[in-house]
């Protein structure tokens, strides 16, 4: 099985680089929230955990639910994020805490859980090459491994060639 995810993780990385020779744009699913459940109970928890991480942590910047979704040790595999949840707590409280809202706000393409793994793939907008002064749309892939009802581990795709963080991220703070 493990082969299995380290494939698909792979190919999801290599897809945001091919957006300079595709032309069709990403799109968004019309209801997103009901990517986020499944029959199985132990997928739907996952996936529920999953969605309350990319609607409360990142659009709302609260730091109570870094405790509430996160383990302790919460190993991060993003250069431009800090592992363990002292350190995201930490980068959290350098940007402007905004209300947690009803929905989520991503634009999001797809779910899929199997196992421990939620693989949650979203719409990313990023300068068009061919375009300048233009946006072009690709896919963004966040992946978390969940251990006793939170996420242990995550990867995602890495931004385009030539960007650094995400907007609002500058030089991250050690978790010391």
């Amino acid at each position: 099985m493990k082969i299995h995810w380290y494939c698909a993780l792979g190919i999801a990385c290599l897809l945001p680089a091919s957006a300079a020779f595709a032309g069709e744009p990403v799109v968004a699913a019309k209801d997103a929230e009901a990517l986020f459940h499944s029959s199985d109970p132990k997928l739907d928890a996952n996936k529920q955990i999953a969605y309350h991480i990319l609607k409360d942590i990142p659009e709302a910047t609260t730091t109570d639910a870094i405790d509430q979704y996160l383990t302790e040790r919460y190993i991060q595999h993003n250069r431009f994020i800090p592992s363990g949840r002292a350190g995201m707590k930490k980068m959290f409280t350098m940007m402007k805490p905004r209300p947690v809202t009803a929905k989520l706000m991503d634009p999001i393409v797809s779910v899929v859980a199997e196992g421990d793994y939620v693989i949650v793939s979203s719409v990313q907008e990023e300068p068009d090459a061919k375009n300048p002064g233009k946006t072009t749309t690709t896919t963004h892939f966040d992946m978390w491994r969940m251990k006793d009802g939170k996420a242990d581990e995550h990867w995602d795709s890495p931004p385009p060639a030539g960007m650094g963080p995400p907007p609002g991220m500058g030089p991250l703070p050690s978790a010391d």
